[in-house]
Order: structure tokens, then C-alpha cells, then sequence
């Protein structure tokens, strides 16, 4: 038996309307890349991911470090998993000021390490700015391709220095790795937005978002007090 019909019901009015408002953010009715329709859920991360790219950008900062760093020589030796990328890595460090020996799965790199940081950072720049085209013309790779290399490459070298004790570099490089070539890689064909540029938006998004948690909440509520169900001490 229902204990309060009108307080059932009013609950329940309130749930239909919070599946019919969840049909319509899961629909795609929301403007997205390139002139395509997608749903809310889409549409909210994308925003949120274009305003995190703005705020994620430390390229300049490592720049700074890595203009510190030149005049220290570095030697490494890289072991490639994949034998088809030994060139094609090898080429990429060539461009970028280093010395390399090519074996059949290895790479003996030595150079400026301040040079060859700063050149990743240029390429980490393009790919953060999604020039594709840029890096393909110089390296002759797709853009994820090229930050994904030197990822590698500079797990490698940050090894070797740790090795040697030289933390300031292994530190330097372990950033340049961490907060630019990997987020350039992550960030990758998303577009920056300042957040004040969007806030309205994001102030709406976060007030609707308590809002239609709580909407769903109460309705829950109402439905099981009209029930007759209570808790009790």
C-alpha cells in the first residue's frame, strides 16, 4: 500500500523526468569537431580536455633548463624493440644534432644533450600546436609517431644519467619527458581553450551536475517516504 500518494507520485514524476533528460544528454545533439552532432557526455569532455591542455602547456620551462644544459656531452646506447624504427629513429636524432651509430637493433647515441633537449622540445612544441605537417615534413612521421620516439629516447637517457649520478640532467629530463612530450602525445589534435573563455559553460556544467544528482536522489527519496518506508533509529 502506498502510505502517501501524492508524495509517490511527485517521485516519481521526478525519476521519468530524469531518465527522459538523461535519454537527451546521451543523444547526439550537441555541437562537436568538424560540424558533427555528439552526446553531452562527449561534448563535456572535450571541453574539459581543451581547457586542461591550456593549463598543462610547461614547454617553455624545459626549454629554460635545457638551455642550461648545453655543453654537457652525453653517450647512450638504445636498444629498439622494433627493427623497422631503428632508421627512422636514427634519422630523427640526426636532424636534431646528434651523433649516431646504427646496429641491427641498437642505436649509439652521443651529442649536446642541451642541443638535442631543445630540438625534442621543438617537435614537442609542433605536435602540442597540432602540426602534424610540420613534423612529417622533418621527420618523415606521423606526429604521435615522432613524440612517441622520443619518449624513448629520453627514458633512455635519463636511465644512463641516473646511472651515472648526474640528477640534474636525469631530473631535466625525466620533465621533458613527463610534462611536455608526453602531454603533446596525450593532447594531441585537441584544440587549447582558456577556461575564462568558457566559463560560463563550466560554471553551468558543475551546478548542473549537482543538481541532477540531487534531482535523482530525491526523487528516490520521495518515492520510498510515500511508500511508507522510513528509517528509523
Amino acid at each position: 500500500m502506498i502510505a502517501n500518494k501524492k508524495e509517490f507520485g511527485g517521485g516519481l514524476v521526478m525519476m521519468a523526468g530524469f531518465w527522459v533528460v538523461f535519454a537527451l544528454l546521451l543523444s547526439p545533439l550537441y555541437p562537436g569537431q568538424d560540424n558533427k552532432k555528439v552526446n553531452m557526455l562527449d561534448y563535456m569532455d572535450s571541453l574539459y580536455n581543451s581547457i586542461s591542455k591550456k593549463s598543462a602547456y610547461y614547454i617553455p620551462e624545459i626549454v629554460k633548463k635545457a638551455d642550461k644544459l648545453k655543453g654537457s656531452s652525453f653517450s647512450v646506447t638504445m636498444k629498439v624493440e622494433d627493427k623497422n624504427s631503428v632508421a627512422r629513429i636514427a634519422t630523427m636524432l640526426r636532424t636534431s644534432g646528434a651523433t649516431v651509430e646504427e646496429g641491427a637493433s641498437e642505436l649509439k647515441v652521443s651529442g649536446d644533450l642541451g642541443v638535442v633537449l631543445n630540438a625534442a622540445m621543438a617537435d614537442t612544441e609542433l605536435a602540442y600546436a597540432n602540426n602534424g605537417e610540420a613534423l612529417q615534413a622533418r621527420h618523415g612521421a606521423e606526429a604521435k609517431q615522432v613524440m612517441f620516439d622520443w619518449w624513448n629516447t629520453l627514458s633512455t637517457m635519463e636511465k644512463s644519467f641516473t646511472k651515472q649520478e648526474k640528477f640534474t640532467e636525469s631530473t631535466t629530463l625525466n620533465k621533458a619527458k613527463t610534462k611536455a612530450v608526453e602531454t603533446a602525445y596525450n593532447y594531441y589534435g585537441i584544440e587549447a581553450q582558456s577556461i575564462k573563455d568558457k566559463m560560463v559553460i563550466v560554471v553551468l556544467s558543475l551546478a548542473g551536475y549537482v543538481i541532477y544528482t540531487m534531482w535523482f536522489g530525491f526523487s528516490i527519496l520521495f518515492m520510498f517516504e510515500g511508500w511508507g518506508l522510513k528509517l528509523e533509529h
